[in-house]
């Protein structure tokens, strides 16, 4: 995917987000438990705040980085959609190799263009799920998030990848996408091929890149192999 179609898709799926809150600010966020939609409203919000300003250069100390004041209920879903907008201009102007700030070993914008697309699909659904619907996040999309999940964010929680080594084996039904992730000992690997793992997952994308972010359960997807060690790859593959 190009940076013009990550900005498009923070576009879109900030507006989806945005949408469901409309007053429903005080419901429960299910795939959140300890949210409520206020809550994920903000966090999300913040996230593009803090983002836009890295990619920008506005924030160059994080050390003294503060939060900005949340606003009241009346006014936060519209402070979220000019949110939105700022970080889709933000981002949009930027070439993907100009350098940025990332917890990554990519320092470049395109690193966040790409992060912040997949934070706000996520999110999205989050918002969508909590008025009752589940709509799938789009197809293209999910592909290249699970491939952003498998190769960038899993290393960066590395120190939950100890123990015995292990494989998953990942296949989206919609889409042309397949993933052989082993890991343990600390570290990982990928392979973007069809190839045998300890577990093997069958799903459209958009549910293989739930799953991974712990929207969806192994029991709502198509498991073959040895079910424990799915479950495993789960519990381990979690912020630290």
């Amino acid at each position: 995917m190009q940076r013009g179609d990550y900005i498009d898709a923070i576009r879109r799926d900030g507006a989806r987000l945005a949408d469901a809150a409309e007053g429903r600010l005080d419901a429960p966020v299910p795939s959140c438990p300890k949210w409520d939609v206020a809550e994920l409203v903000w966090h999300v919000g913040a996230v593009h705040g803090f983002w836009s300003g890295v990619a920008s250069g506005t924030i160059v100390d994080l050390e003294t980085y503060a939060a900005p004041e949340r606003p009241d209920a009346g006014g936060l879903v519209s402070w979220f959609r000019a949110g939105v907008a700022e970080i889709a201009d933000t981002l949009g102007a930027l070439d993907p190799a100009t350098p940025a700030w990332t917890w990554s070993s990519d320092h470049s914008a395109g690193w966040i263009q790409r992060r912040m697309a997949h934070e706000t699909a996520v999110h999205a659904w989050d918002a969508v799920r909590a008025d009752g619907r589940d709509e799938p996040v789009d197809t293209r999309l999910a592909v290249d998030g699970v491939d952003e999940f498998l190769d960038v964010v899993l290393p960066g929680w590395a120190e939950q990848l100890e123990g015995p080594a292990q494989s998953v084996h990942l296949h989206a039904t919609d889409a042309d996408g397949e993933w052989l992730v082993e890991v343990g000992g600390g570290g990982y690997r990928l392979e973007r091929s069809h190839t045998r793992g300890d577990a093997a997952v069958k799903a459209p994308a958009s549910d293989l890149l739930l799953l991974l972010w712990r929207r969806r359960s192994p029991d709502d997807v198509d498991v073959h192999g040895v079910r424990a060690e799915l479950d495993r790859f789960l519990a381990r593959a979690r912020p630290g």
